[in-house]
């Protein structure tokens, strides 16, 4: 952990920076999530089998479902599920994909639904069909 303290507040905030080598493998130029206080950062994550910078095959539906995974797991690295996400940003390189993408991304969530935005993006990272990164709130009550 690091910390920042703020010139107008004087508060303290914890930062670290996440790499465990769960579903990305160690040495991208880029921290697999950031947490910022109680406050978890994922960067965008695509539907790799973990551990490589492999696509699984099958389009947007084998895509989609590996992606959520790869949220999921991350998540769990760090303390955190599902249930925990507040926002996400869904980036599908054919917006017609949006319906399919759907199905799959309401099976993840149950008890919320997170506040999200979507849009069609051109080239996402290693040709995948779709990318999604997210924010989650940990509460240590």
């Amino acid at each position: 952990m690091t910390n920042f303290t703020g010139c107008t507040n004087h508060r303290s905030t914890q930062v670290a920076f996440l790499n465990p080598g769960t579903v990305l493998p160690e040495g991208l130029p880029f921290s697999e999530a950031v947490r910022v206080d109680d406050t978890l950062y994922l960067s965008g994550l695509v539907g790799v089998k973990p551990g490589t910078m492999e696509l699984v095959s099958g389009g947007i539906e084998a895509e989609s479902r590996q992606t959520m995974e790869n949220i999921r797991m991350t998540l769990e690295a760090h303390g955190a599920s599902m249930n925990d996400v507040v926002k996400c940003t869904v980036m599908l390189a054919d917006i017609s994909e949006w319906s399919t993408f759907n199905e799959i991304y309401r099976t993840y969530f149950t008890d919320h639904y997170p506040a999200r935005s979507a849009l069609g993006a051109n080239g996402l990272a290693l040709g995948s069909r779709v990318e999604v990164e997210c924010i989650a709130v940990i509460d240590h009550r």
